[in-house]
């Protein structure tokens, strides 16, 4: 009910009293405005000076704007804006520019903008041999005592809050933008993006940006509300497979798409330590390409997410009930990332029970060609938790369980790994050059039985190689977070964790493509192999002991047993077996372990010490002849293969090492650290040692 109805209800006295307050404060408003109105201007000079100071001093980019005046209550109109840093080459120029302030959320110390137009605006990022004119911009300031201050008590939830606040504070109500143009230059490439024309009316807007003069077009439309801080936008290309400029150039990235959706719906701050934001997107047919990923082109016909990011003091996750979603398979995502003071990250990934063949049909075609038309029946579900701590690596959690029971391969894609059960032909390669191929059946002279392979060789390739290859089902948790860990303290890709089942995948059904996307696709091989159990673990072994490489040109253990020490793979001693399985992570180097005379190099041992000890402390050797230092010295190399006896030399004890052999040296006793590592917590770590 309008206050002004209540008035004849008052008594004379009571609306005159009511008339007269009325008039003093609208006369005091007029005086205020009044006020306000004459010294604006002298606050507009003192508030563009303020500007040109910050930007010269801070930035060294000079300010320049032709002309500034009000023209109404509260918009401001510049003329001829022009940015330039110093000594570097126009960064943006604008005809010209109005913008209002809104003035009710001014009285609260809210700087909102209004209404927002631009005329004939030009900003052009220019990048010569190693300068640009942009530079400026990611120039790190100094710390000082008030920065580190605010480092140790930085509250996220509130930082962030802010940060959203000014993004949403700075998007106008209403704006009119006209021929505007952001373009790049370097010395090899020129692209521009031009929006004609683009209108916000009442938050909703409709606009096409166009890269060039027409080599592609990119529509938007959405709604943004800012004073609830919401926002849906949708960029849909009018051309298809247009990628986004510049990614492919600078980053060898392609990335392209028919149509994506954000829609933020929701910015709360809960409490002073707590924010939520919450909403969801989608894309049709995003294709992207990268070396590192896949060398063809991903495409992705469509995806969904929805969900919520909780934000705290010290911490931010994705919310447990937040989903993702590509086609008909469905997961629920659960990440927690600690920033300081020390650096935590916490993922978790919750399927519960579905359609296993919803998983197959939701992988791009094309992807993982191995997998290309394969049919499943039977449910599935898959659990992850991992968590870990930059600073203290070595304590990280990894637990991978899949609940795959029900599982039943109908029909393999194009790998079937049922042939392996039969005869087949493996193609050695070398990097990407074929070598040559091996026929991996009775009919080859060269094919070794498992049952014709020494005991002691194959107790030796075991523990140096997949110490649990008959217990587990294709991974190692334990060699997996051995590897991450290592790969973390070391800051870059230093240890895998490949089974023996992922070698043979690796090396019989892929191609030899170093990609990220390659890796997953054997990651889904080994489970499909191992899980459907068509390929008995002895056949397995087999396979592998007869097509790895043992040295240059030397493949499966036939070769290697004549090549090294002429004989077959039945009468391998346990020195020699040692020796050869020290071998396999670098076979080409093995003829640098010997010396003149045909025996081992010292530096050797550190493979036999580890290795004869871990088979002694597990028991293997209960039944084995075991002579002093594991039979090192009883190694003897094959006459024809010796190098040179050094010249001058006059007795036997001398020992040449050349730079090479100390940097294969060097590897292997790190490599020997990491293992012993590895087998440690495989094997129980400080348990009684067995008795020699």
């Amino acid at each position: 009910m309008n206050i002004l109805q209540k008035l004849p209800a008052l008594s004379g006295g009571q609306k005159k009293i009511a008339y007269i307050t009325g008039g003093v404060f609208f006369v005091l408003l007029l005086v205020v405005l009044g006020v306000g109105l004459s010294v604006r201007g002298r606050i507009l000079d003192k508030a563009v000076a303020k500007v040109e100071h910050a930007l010269l001093n801070r930035y060294h980019v000079e300010f320049k704007v032709r002309d500034y005046q009000f023209t109404g209550l509260s918009t401001v109109t510049f003329q001829d804006i022009e940015l330039l840093p110093k000594g570097r080459d126009t960064l943006a120029r604008i005809a010209q520019m109005g913008v209002s302030v809104r003035l009710w959320p001014l009285l609260f110390g809210d700087v909102k903008i209004g209404n927002l137009s631009l005329k004939n605006s030009y900003v052009t990022l220019v990048k010569r041999d190693s300068i640009s004119n942009y530079d400026f911009l990611f120039r790190k300031k100094d710390k000082d005592t008030a920065s580190v201050n605010e480092e140790v008590d930085r509250n996220y939830a509130a930082l962030i809050d802010g940060l959203v606040k000014q993004v949403f504070f700075k998007i106008p109500r209403d704006m009119e933008l006209e021929n505007f143009e952001l373009s790049y230059t370097d010395d090899s490439v020129h692209q521009r993006i031009r929006l004609p024309q683009a209108v916000i009316d009442g938050g909703d807007f409709e606009t096409s940006l166009f890269l060039n003069d027409h080599d592609a077009q990119w529509n938007f439309s959405g709604h943004v509300n800012p004073d609830r801080q919401q926002l849906h936008v949708e960029v849909a290309s009018d051309t298809e497979n247009v990628e986004l400029p510049l990614l492919r150039r600078k980053f060898g990235l392609g990335v392209s798409f028919d149509k994506v959706m954000f829609d933020l719906d929701k910015v709360k701050r809960e409490s002073e330590d707590s924010l939520t934001i919450a909403g969801k997107w989608s894309f049709e047919n995003l294709r992207v390409q990268h070396r590192r990923l896949s060398e063809e082109q991903i495409l992705l016909p469509e995806a969904t997410g929805e969900g919520q990011i909780n934000i705290g003091k010290l911490a931010m996750e994705v919310d447990p009930s937040s989903r993702i979603r590509v086609k008909d398979f469905e997961f629920h995502p659960y990440v927690k990332f600690i920033p300081r003071p020390e650096k935590v990250v916490n993922l978790s990934i919750r399927t519960g029970q579905f359609e296993a063949q919803k998983l197959f049909d939701a992988i791009p075609k094309g992807l993982f060609e191995t997998i290309d038309g394969i049919q499943v029946a039977g449910n599935i579900a898959y659990d992850l938790d991992f968590s870990v701590n930059f600073d203290r690596p070595d304590d990280l959690t990894f637990q991978s369980k899949m609940d795959d029971k029900q599982l039943k391969i109908l029909k393999w894609g194009k790998a079937n790994i049922a042939d392996m059960n039969g005869s087949f032909t493996y193609r050695a390669y070398e990097d990407t050059v074929l070598m040559r191929e091996i026929v991996v059946a009775p009919q080859n002279p060269k094919f070794t039985p498992l049952e014709q392979v020494s005991t002691i060789l194959k107790k030796t390739v075991l523990n140096t190689e997949d110490p649990y290859f008959y217990e587990h089902r294709g991974f190692e948790e334990e060699a997996f977070k051995l590897s991450i860990a290592t790969n973390i303290k070391e800051r870059a890709f230093k240890r895998g964790a490949s089974t023996i089942s992922m070698q043979l995948v690796k090396n019989i059904f892929l191609n030899r493509n170093k990609t990220m996307m390659r890796k997953f696709e054997e990651i889904l091989l080994v489970w499909l192999m191992e899980s459907s159990r068509q390929v008995p673990k002895d056949r397995m072994f087999e396979i592998y002991l007869n097509v790895i490489e043992w040295g240059k040109n030397v493949y499966g253990i036939q070769e290697a047993a004549s090549y090294y020490f002429g004989k077959t793979p039945a009468v391998l001693t346990i020195g020699e077996s040692l020796y050869l399985s020290s071998i396999i992570p670098r076979p080409k180097t093995g003829l640098a372990s010997f010396d003149y005379t045909g025996h081992l190099k010292p530096w050797v041992q550190r493979h036999f010490n580890t290795y004869g000890y871990i088979m002694t402390k597990r028991g293997q050797l209960q039944d084995e002849s075991v002579p002093s230092n594991y039979g090192f010295y009883e190694v003897t190399l094959e006459s024809a293969l010796r190098p040179a006896r050094p010249q001058g030399v006059m007795d036997t004890t001398f020992q040449e090492v050349d730079p090479e052999q100390e940097a294969i040296m060097k590897e292997m006793e790190v490599e020997e650290q990491r293992r012993k590592s590895l087998l440690e917590k495989l094997f129980g770590k400080g348990q009684d040692e067995q008795p020699e």
